[in-house]
């Protein structure tokens, strides 16, 4: 990687490279692009800001590494505690250390975005993914990328930033059957992601859209829907505000943790309550589009199981209820700010249609909420994967760093 990848430019020159990389051939490697190096050019084609713009997201399962479902989760945890540690300067252990640069198969689950490049534009696939914020010399929980900068134009559904710089890998690992990740995470997420080694922030293409007045808010807003079929569209984000026709009550927004590790991601603070029992009391985790389950602190699946009467299922890794059992689940609730979002018995199950495709039973009933892998009180204690978000209207806000939930059609529905 060269050394000198990184600028920061306001002249006519997007961002000080030089001209052959604005008019660089892409090679057929992995593209990644989000957090991008620079601000675009200073005299860009500005459209008419909008109140949102939208762009269209399918959801996919990945069937090719289904054994991995649990495991994959469990790992990329951990990669994004040790990252949020490494940010807060803490210490990391031996274990700790090796796991940021451990990649690991596919999600099981992904969302993904159709996201142009150059002119006219290539499309390429990219996962949608809060828990980063670049795709530049960065090590993810799901995988790693290496390459070179490039300079070139970037189309977001209607919205198009010209000289927007663009991350190239010429190496990656972990990802097959994607072309790289669009990385929505908060801009802190970016400190240390380029070589050489900077203590500066890179702004992140939200940021870019909004300081360019291309989008009305510094936000997103992202809806996701419950499906039982492998492969569909039927996500949407939301560029610079929200899709009211996508939620069903008001959102409400809860600031970001200032708790560590978390504090590094969306993260909030949370208390999950099953029936009338708490089994997690107030603590720090994430929201997270890049994890599939809901993951809970050891102690609260401990508890969880407890009352459900679950057993592990040794084929997916995932939690088992018997039909009796799945007659008596009960809601499982989680409070931030004040305010409870209720995950009912059938969100709180594996699509059973989708039963056979995660190496499982056709007639198995599996739970969605499993173990974090570590006990609560170590500053992230939970992950709002796919399992919650498919059920909440989501929005991230950049400008004041709040996370809001809303109901939507779904919340309630029984696809699973």
């Amino acid at each position: 990687m060269p050394a000198d990848i990184f600028f920061l430019g306001t002249d006519s020159e997007p961002c000080g490279l030089e001209q052959q990389f604005q008019n660089a051939i892409f090679p057929n490697t992995l593209l990644i692009t989000l957090l991008l190096v620079c601000s675009v050019a200073a005299n860009p084609i500005v459209e008419v800001r909008s109140s949102h713009v939208t762009l269209p997201l399918s959801r996919r399962v990945n069937v090719t590494s289904v054994h991995n479902l649990v495991q994959h989760d469990l790992k990329r945890a951990k990669a994004l505690k040790a990252r949020g540690k490494a940010l807060a300067g803490d210490r990391l252990t031996a274990e700790e250390a090796a796991s940021v640069n451990q990649p690991v198969d596919n999600q099981a689950v992904t969302y993904i975005a159709s996201v142009g490049v150059g002119s006219p534009a290539t499309n390429y696939q990219l996962i949608i993914d809060t828990g980063s914020s670049n795709t530049w010399s960065v090590t993810y929980g799901s995988g790693s990328f290496s390459g070179t900068e490039y300079t070139d134009t970037v189309t977001l559904g209607s919205l198009t930033i010209p000289g927007q710089s663009i991350g190239v890998a010429s190496t990656a690992s972990g990802f097959d059957g994607v072309d790289g990740i669009l990385g929505i995470g908060p801009v802190g997420l970016t400190q240390g992601t380029l070589s050489p080694a900077t203590s500066s922030f890179v702004p992140t293409v939200i940021d870019n859209l909004y300081s360019e007045g291309l989008i009305d808010a510094n936000e997103i807003g992202i809806s996701f829907e419950p499906t039982d079929t492998e492969e569909v569209i039927n996500g949407e984000l939301s560029w610079g505000g929200t899709d009211s026709s996508k939620y069903t009550r008001s959102i409400k927004f809860t600031p970001r943790t200032s708790t560590s590790p978390a504090s590094y991601y969306w993260g909030i603070d949370q208390a999950v309550r099953y029936g009338s029992t708490t089994i997690l009391s107030k603590t720090a985790g994430i929201v997270d589009t890049g994890t599939t389950l809901i993951l809970l602190a050891s102690d609260a699946i401990s508890a969880y199981r407890k009352a459900t009467g679950a057993v592990q299922d040794n084929a997916t890794g995932l939690l088992r209820i018997t039909s009796a059992q799945y007659a008596n689940l009960q809601n499982l609730y989680f409070t931030t700010n004040g305010v409870t979002y209720e995950l009912t018995p059938n969100a709180q199950i594996w699509p059973r249609a989708l039963n056979t495709a995660i190496g499982g039973s056709a007639n198995s009933i599996y739970l969605i909420v499993g173990d974090l892998g570590s006990s609560s009180g170590e500053g992230l204690d939970f992950i709002n994967g796919y399992g919650f978000l498919e059920r909440f209207y989501s929005v991230f806000n950049s400008a004041d760093g709040g996370v809001g939930f809303a109901t939507t059609p779904y919340t309630d529905a029984t696809t699973n």
